[in-house]
């Protein structure tokens, strides 16, 4: 055959395609049938739903076949579908419904009855929009006799065992059946020793035995079994019985069969429970027959430990020492010195051995005891028995009360004596302390080192408690260790630790500050060196309280501010000076800050005080809030005496009028060449005012048509009147700026839209549409504002706000205050015609090309697709005969 002609080649493709489409559809699964249930039993039969279309959550119906036609049961969505005869058993929830997802339900059948026995069906309404697929699926349900008996053995004579820790025992059940089916029993041995039961052991009903993960090791070494003898009997045997063996057991018994599916079901599940068995754990009891006892250092120390119990048979004893340095501490913390362990293994040590006396005694002596041997020292003995592999298990454990030993040695005697050989008169001054250690005896040189910690108590007249704050502390080689409180005073060198001699320690305080002023103490550590050459601490010796503390005067701090000109006109100079007067303050220096209030219709200052300029205490002068590019250096504080300041103000304009102040800062030596803030002062206010006799400017939108078409031009004019005195062009300048609220009403920020400036500069903002502006000055007092081929978002209410600037009489140019127009609403509307033209024309283009390709297509399958081809014959050419001789 020859290749396919191409129209019948696309046909051929596109029923391809099609296939799938054709083929889909809904699928409604229950279980394979039969499903075989013992009488008396709960009964579940899921059904599910899929391949569907519609709402994701399904309905299911329910129907029984009796008596050649379908009984209804139950519905998910019409509470009226139940029949009469099974009304009450639905009611009652006996049988019912019980969703799990939105595309399966179970029906669920309590306390199943012969009757029950039959051809159920499950069926979804149908939601598709086309009907293809299964909408039901009916599954057999076959219930069969109730013949599993379980029984727990007559031969087992108690159901409550009482057993110690150790010993073996058994417990017995019996499990048959007798049903019409081929079952198979699964038999689960089970014990609960709290609110569940746990597995023990289990034959299932594919014959094989199984162990739960705790009982698995105890299984393989033939601690635990399971046998299956005659008489459908079963027997769990424990050997070596543990505390955790104690509980209730119980015997579970599953009746399994096997579907068509091959696949196991469990048809029903019965259990009875055979004995309780409480173990008697192992006594055990461990006793120090030494009682707490006092050793001089160098001698040693003797203690016994003996252990009793009630044990039976093969067992090994292990005895292991502690030493605690509290009675209170846990085997975390405490310190093994010793242990015998169950193979008569000792562990060795050089000052401390371990020898076993009799069967039940175990002797510890320390050697050539130290002060460190001071403690609580208890024994821990341990019971192992062995197992069937060959291992041991621990069946009791017990620790004996700890008995304190204390090791008594020679201390050092010393007295401390804490005196001030600088003490300080004023606020910087220096302060020294001198620590020394008075009267030493028993110090032997080598084994007595001495070690200080300085302290701080703060002076306070209230009956506070006042805690006691460490500045420094010295360990036993003699490394210092700084506290919180001196710690950066310390890195920076203003608090000195040093030790000037083997008995002298001292603290100086380099520059001492109001927050220095206490009572100061020293403590004198005394070390002795032990055996292993570490340093344990014996003694501490406080020293008396050294107050360090001088009277104080408060600060006094006096700012007087004088106008120096008394009349002056826009565009003069304003000088004022600031005069400072302190008392109590230690060779002060003074900074300096001038400060502006301006009246609160001031829009660029609307807090009321600005920051001008400062001249700090090294003479440093800086612009603070001075933001007026053209008089940078229109502002000058200098300093013109050591408690004398002076303030000038060059080319004074109306913005400039307000309240004038000089804020002092009084500064003192600190330590380290730094300065301390000591107190604050203000000045009396000076008043620049002044008469306003120019012109009074007002200002206007308008705009021929506030309504316009996308697309079209805008103009807005912003247009400026003066009132009063008269004034030249080239006298008037002005700051414009356009501003667009984008609502109806005035409730949004103002948007920027463009600027122009005296100098004739033009800003404007960045634009995310594709309209454009321009602004431009048509006269002297009117500027336009034109919005090129606007858009819907161009609307809003536009306002114009200007900055008039007046030519002064002195030849300066004075900035009068701001002033802004009412808004003039702008509405952009929308070109119907042009706005449709174009997807009208799209939409008739593509509709008559669609058209024009399902004509093309038709043609094709016809011609090709349905052409037959017939074989003509040559009509005879002859002449019709005449009705009347038909």
């Amino acid at each position: 055959m020859g290749p396919l002609p191409l129209p019948r080649l696309l046909l051929l493709l596109l029923l391809l395609l099609l296939l799938p489409a054709f083929c889909r559809g809904r699928i409604v699964r229950v279980p394979t049938s039969p499903l075989i249930r013992v009488e008396g039993t709960e009964v579940v039969i899921p059904c599910s739903v899929s391949e569907y279309d519609g709402p994701t959550e399904q309905n299911f119906e329910w129907e029984f076949w009796k008596e050649s036609k379908y009984v209804r049961i139950v519905s998910t969505w019409d509470t009226t579908f139940t029949s009469e005869e099974y009304q009450k058993r639905v009611d009652s929830k006996e049988i019912k419904l019980r969703r799990n997802t939105n595309d399966a339900v179970e029906l669920v059948i309590k306390n199943t009855q012969p009757a029950d026995k039959g051809e159920y069906k499950c069926t979804t309404p149908s939601t598709d929009a086309t009907v293809q697929g299964n909408y039901y699926a009916t599954v057999d349900l076959k219930v069969i006799a109730d013949g599993l008996k379980v029984n727990r053995c007559n031969t087992q004579s108690s159901a409550s065992l009482r057993l110690s820790e150790g010993v073996s025992f058994e417990l017995c059940c019996s499990a048959s059946t007798h049903t019409s089916e081929h079952t198979h029993l699964h038999v689960t041995w089970q014990v609960k020793s709290g609110p569940s039961w746990r597995e023990v052991l289990s034959l299932t009903h594919e014959g094989k035995f199984h162990s739960s993960p705790e009982y698995g090791e105890r299984y393989h070494s033939g601690d635990v079994r399971f046998d299956a003898a005659t008489n459908d009997t079963y027997w769990l045997s424990v050997s070596q019985a543990m505390p955790v063996d104690e509980g209730a057991y119980r015997c579970l018994v599953s009746e399994w069969v096997t579907g068509t599916d091959g696949l196991w079901q469990k048809i029903q599940e019965k259990s009875v429970e055979t004995a309780s068995v409480v173990i008697q754990q192992t006594a055990l009891d461990v006793v120090l027959i030494t009682n707490n006892v006092s050793v001089t250092e160098r001698d040693s120390l003797d203690l016994t430990c003996n252990i009793t119990t009630d044990r039976s048979g093969i067992f090994q004893a292990e005895v292991t020492w502690y030493f605690s340095e509290s009675a209170s501490g846990t085997f975390s913390d405490a310190q093994v010195l010793l242990s015998w362990d169950r193979d008569s293994v000792v562990s060795d040590s050089a000052f401390v051995s371990l020898s076993r006396m009799d069967g039940n005694s175990y002797r510890l002596l320390v050697h050539d005891v130290d002060v460190e041997n001071s403690g609580f020292y208890f024994c821990q003995a341990t019971i192992w028995v062995p197992l069937h592999n060959r291992s041991w298990h621990k069946v009791a454990e017990t620790t004996s009360a700890p008995v304190n030993v204390v090791v008594t040695s020679l201390d050092p005697d010393y007295q401390v004596l804490l005196n001030a050989s600088k003490a300080p008169k004023f606020s910087d001054d220096p302060t020294e302390l001198e620590c020394r250690i008075m009267n030493a005896q028993n110090t032997e040189e080598g084994n007595i080192r001495f070690t200080v910690s300085w302290y701080y108590r703060p002076y306070i007249r209230s009956d506070d408690v006042v805690t006691d704050e460490l500045l420094g502390t010295m360990d036993a080689d003699w490394m210092l260790l700084v506290g919180d409180r001196s710690r950066q005073r310390a890195e920076n060198g203003e608090i000195i630790f040093s030790k000037q001699a083997v008995d002298t320690f001292s603290l100086r305080i380099q520059w001492t500050s109001e927050t220095d002023r206490g009572d100061y103490y020293c403590v004198i550590s005394a070390w002795i060196r032990h055996r292993n050459n570490s340093w344990v601490k014996s003694k501490d010796v406080p020293s008396a309280l050294v107050s360090i503390f001088w009277a104080t005067q408060d600060y006094k701090l006096t700012v007087e501010a004088v106008k120096l000109k008394s009349f002056f006109v826009a565009g003069h100079t304003f000088e004022m000076t600031c005069k400072v007067s302190s008392k109590n303050i230690k060779t002060p220096r003074y900074s300096v800050l001038i400060t502006a209030e301006k009246p609160p219709t001031d829009q660029s200052n609307p807090n009321g005080t600005t920051r001008i300029i400062s001249l700090n205490q090294d003479s440093v002068v800086r612009l603070e809030d001075w933001k007026d590019q053209a008089r940078v250096d229109g502002v000058v504080l200098e300093k013109v005496q050591e408690n004398e300041f002076r303030y000038r103000m060059y080319q004074t304009q109306i913005s400039d009028a307000g309240l004038y102040r000089c804020v002092v800062t009084a500064w003192s030596p600190g330590g380290g060449g730094m300065w301390r803030e000591a107190v604050n002062g203000l000045s009396n206010p000076i008043q620049i005012a002044f008469q306003n006799s120019g012109p009074v400017f007002n200002v206007s939108v308008h705009s021929d048509n506030p309504t316009i078409y996308q697309g079209e031009l805008a103009d807005l004019l912003c247009i400026i009147t003066s009132e009063g005195v008269p004034l030249e062009p080239e006298d008037m300048s002005f700051d414009v700026s356009w501003f667009a609220v984008r609502s109806f009403a005035l409730d949004r920020e103002p948007v920027f839209l463009a600027s122009l400036d005296r100098t004739g500069i033009v800003t404007q903002a960045r634009r995310n549409g594709s309209s454009d502006l321009s602004l431009e000055r048509i006269s002297p007092l009117e500027f336009r504002l034109r919005v090129h081929s606007s858009e819907d978002h161009d609307f809003g209410n536009h306002y114009c706000s200007v900055t008039p600037w007046v030519h002064s009489p002195t030849g300066v140019w004075q900035q009068e205050p701001e002033i802004k127009s009412k808004p003039i609403f702008l509405s952009v509307k929308m070109d119907v015609l042009n706005a449709f033209k174009y997807p009208l024309l799209i939409g008739t283009g593509l509709a008559t090309l669609i058209g024009l390709l399902s004509c093309l297509i038709g043609y094709c399958s016809s011609h090709w697709c349905c052409k037959k081809e017939v074989q003509e014959t040559r009509r005879e050419r002859r002449r019709l005969m005449s009705m009347e001789m038909d």
